[in-house]
């Protein structure tokens, strides 16, 4: 099952990559750019930071690491961050 949804996303992303960017579709975690995850809803970011978290750290972070990191990486993209800076770049804990 999960390897058909899988391959059904990848063919969406497919489709769908000449219309806009793949974090979008796919949670890139903490490779999103700024100008996409400013733009998220956020569920969205939410999901974003925590591919991220978990990408780092190998264990599923707690709600309160994934509000302070998605709001850290939100406030960066803000003021800091270019349009292409990855969320990762953003100072997190």
């Amino acid at each position: 099952m999960m390897k058909q949804i899988a391959a059904a996303m990848i063919a969406i992303a497919a489709l769908l990559s000449g219309a806009c960017s793949a974090s979008q579709i796919v949670n890139t975690g903490g490779d999103t750019k700024c100008k996409d995850f400013t733009t998220q809803d956020e569920k969205k970011q939410s999901d974003e930071v925590t591919k991220m978290l978990k990408d780092k750290n190998g264990g599923d972070p707690t709600n309160i690491e994934i509000s302070a990191t998605r709001l850290s990486a939100l406030t960066y993209c803000q003021t800091l961050g270019k349009p292409d800076t990855k969320i990762s770049e953003a100072p997190h804990g």
